[in-house]
């Protein structure tokens, strides 16, 4: 009888905590629930029982310092995965500069942090998977193969292996331009992939991928998942998919087939750049025009306004970001964008 797969989930930046401060100054559509919604969507197969283990590839906040009560509410849903029996790994990334502030109550006996280089053992139906990892590590092209070292893999034995780490590897795209990331003081060099890994699961490139082969062509000693941000944090990445990955290994299988790896999109908000000229307003008054470009949106679209023009007819103007929501629906997020000058 063949053996079962292994249902392996993979998670990565969620960014817990961009716009959602705790006391806000400005009573306005924030879009920091979008990312806590998305977070518990992405987990929901664990909790659905079609989850063996998740893994999260890292920046599960926005930045390093925050209040302890964002802390709590962005554990409480890993903590929860790991109540109902799915094992958890968190590697901790750039945001949290390599470093996740647990709280006493956080601490949960499957719920497994990278703090430093270290491997992880999780049997899965007999199988015996090892999870090796590290915190984020700035200068990591001449740091990875010590930091591999470091996790101690090589004294573990395992029938399947994983890497996780919030890294760039050269190859991964990013940007509506596709830049390639080639090489540099922060990418992991391809050539230096050991051959023991099944997957490398990674965290760190916003757009979802998984890499096959090198810049030459080559095959990849192991292929390198990115399940992409959750949400989207830039407008650089408002024709990305945002998602999450649903790993199911053969154990038995030899080779690294791409066919295991399923890409599970989630609602991501839609994203616009509107641009206003000084000589396509004329005479209109502005906010006739705005609504009229407004009305053409989806209703829960992020916009950026762009103003294109001569300093003092920008000024004129009067815009403002309170009236910009004013003009805009409720369950729009719109800004003013800095000044193009003409």
């Amino acid at each position: 009888m063949p053996a079962s797969p292994i249902r392996l989930l993979l998670l990565a930046d969620t960014h817990l905590g961009f716009d959602l401060p705790m006391r806000p100054l400005v009573e306005r559509r924030r879009r920091g629930d979008d990312f806590f919604a998305n977070f518990r969507r992405a987990l929901q197969p664990a909790l659905d029982g079609k989850a063996d283990l998740v893994v999260h590839g890292g920046d599960l906040l926005y930045r390093s310092r925050v209040p302890p009560a964002l802390v709590e509410k962005a554990l409480a849903p890993l903590v929860e995965v790991a109540q109902a029996g799915v094992p958890v790994y968190l590697v901790p990334g750039n945001h949290e500069r390599s470093h996740i502030p647990l709280m006493l109550w956080g601490v949960h006996p499957n719920l497994h942090i990278f703090d430093r280089p270290r491997t992880f053992i999780c049997d899965v139906r007999g199988k015996r998977l090892s999870l090796s990892g590290f915190p984020f590590t700035r200068l990591i092209r001449e740091a990875f193969k010590s930091s591999l070292v470091q996790t101690g893999y090589l004294q573990t034995s395992a029938d399947l292996r994983f890497l996780c780490q919030h890294q760039t590897v050269a190859g991964a795209q990013v940007g509506p331009a596709d830049y390639t990331f080639r090489g540099g003081a922060d990418v992991i060099r391809t050539s230096e992939i050991p051959t023991d890994f099944r997957y490398l699961l990674c965290g760190h490139i916003h757009r979802p991928q998984v890499l096959t082969h090198d810049l030459s062509g080559r095959q990849l000693p192991a292929p390198v998942v990115y399940p992409g941000s959750v949400e989207r944090t830039a407008f650089a990445e408002r024709y990305e998919e945002k998602g999450f990955m649903l790993l199911e290994i053969d154990p038995e299988r030899v080779g690294k087939p791409l066919e295991e790896v399923r890409f599970q999109p989630l609602p991501a908000r839609p994203m616009f750049l509107l641009r206003l000229a000084e000589k396509e307003l004329g005479m209109d008054p502005i906010d006739l025009h705005l609504k009229k470009m407004i009305s053409e949106l989806p209703q829960e679209a992020v916009v950026s306004l762009r103003l294109e023009g001569a300093p003092e007819w920008v000024q004129g103007l009067g815009l403002s970001a309170r009236l910009l929501r004013e003009i805009a629906p409720e369950t729009m997020n719109i800004s003013l964008a800095a000044h193009s000058g003409s």
